[in-house]
């Protein structure tokens, strides 16, 4: 029987002050796999992340999630809404990967007043067969989680990816994961379907799915996207199931838009916003050689595009960055703007656009902006390659 007064293993960072955020994890694996999105996420957020029962500092505790085959996902968001409350938090955004998708899910739909924003990330409202995962409980209940390494590597990351350092230390977490409350995890993915009530779900809601993602793959995404009212969806270009790991600037970039904080109407806070936006964009480097070059002549133009452009256009959340490079690159393109659209090739790359997609987006401008802008646009966008590569 599950014990209301225990908590999950967790941690918590970023200001004490700042909007708090929670972010769950993927079975098999502990709050380590939301490493590549932590610096970003804490400079506007409390942090918190939690481990499954059985996974990372989180016991395999009966008191947690039962393990008697009737573990559901409803008690796993249990413990998130006592993890919460345990720092006094009212209300939270949530991400979460996989089954900590599935819990972030289940709580926007039955605690809306709780979950002022959601991502979910490579996850489902139903994860296919429930016998599946009652088979899949048993294996684990009967040879540990090793009999699941074999596999993960093909499941969580593209080939190219599952030989490198980050995957290998997640496999050494599913190693270390507890057969039973692996199991237990099973159990409530074997009775979660949440197809239903995805209607009800009020939070802004962002779906990230990884394109080759073979557990979760885009449909299933897409099935959530177009349930909940007015949900956005990002497909990640050469990602598989753990797309945040595998992909970590695309996922990041659509994670700090969806999540920014609404902006402060002010001059002061505009600024400070573009500031930082435009150094995350363009690059620190760049962006301290510009503010060394102003001269009093020049310097209520810089206080306009980085109070405006930046700190307002460029933070606004509605669009995210990947979008935002898009069109900035069109219109440089169809403008000739040479220079500005080598800066803002670099520019995409950081903010999560491949070289193919990128590509692609010149491509298109062959079709609207005119072969010869196409061209040139081309060209440009070789020689950053090449400077980047050399």
């Amino acid at each position: 029987m599950p014990d209301a007064t225990r908590l999950p293993h967790l941690r918590l960072d970023g200001p004490a002050d700042a909007a708090p955020l929670v972010l769950g994890p993927s079975l098999g694996t502990s709050l380590a796999v939301w490493e590549p999105q932590l610096a970003p996420l804490i400079r506007t957020h409390r942090v918190l992340r939690w481990d499954l029962p059985g996974h990372g500092g989180t016991p395999a505790d009966p008191a947690l999630l039962p393990q008697d085959g009737t573990a559901t996902v409803a008690d796993l968001a249990a413990l998130v809404l006592r993890a919460a409350d345990a720092q006094g938090w009212e209300s939270f955004a949530y991400a979460g990967i996989s089954l900590g998708g599935a819990v972030g899910l289940h709580l926007a739909a039955h605690h809306p007043e709780r979950v002022s924003a959601l991502a979910v990330v490579c996850s489902a409202a139903r994860f296919g067969d429930p016998a599946a995962w009652r088979e899949k409980a048993d294996l684990v209940r009967a040879e540990g989680t090793g009999a699941m390494v074999a596999s993960r590597p093909g499941t969580w990351f593209a080939p190219a990816f599952a030989t490198s350092g980050a995957a290998r230390s997640l496999i050494a977490d599913l190693r270390a994961t507890d057969r039973a409350g692996y199991a237990a995890c099973c159990d409530a993915l074997a009775a979660y379907d949440l197809r239903g009530a995805l209607p009800a779900i009020t939070a802004p809601t962002l779906v990230v799915a990884g394109r080759d993602d073979p557990a979760t793959p885009p449909a299933l995404a897409r099935e959530i996207a177009d349930g909940v009212p007015g949900a956005g969806l990002l497909e990640v270009a050469g990602a598989a199931h753990l797309a945040n790991v595998e992909k970590p600037e695309a996922v990041t970039a659509a994670l700090v838009a969806h999540f920014a904080p609404p902006p402060v109407r002010d001059d002061a806070t505009r600024h400070a916003a573009g500031l930082a936006t435009r150094r995350e964009v363009l690059g620190g480097a760049h962006v301290e050689r510009a503010i060394s070059r102003t001269t009093p002549f020049t310097a209520r133009f810089q206080d306009f595009i980085t109070r405006y452009a930046w700190g307002e256009i460029w933070t606004e959340g509605t669009l995210d960055r990947r979008t935002r490079s898009c069109i900035t690159l069109t219109a440089l393109v169809a403008l000739g703007h040479e220079a500005e659209l080598a800066l803002h090739v670099r520019a995409a790359l950081t903010n999560g656009l491949t070289r193919d997609e990128i590509g692609e987006v010149l491509l298109q401008t062959a079709v609207y902006c005119g072969v010869p802008a196409a061209n040139s646009a081309f060209s440009v966008a070789q020689q950053v390659f090449d400077d980047l590569d050399t």
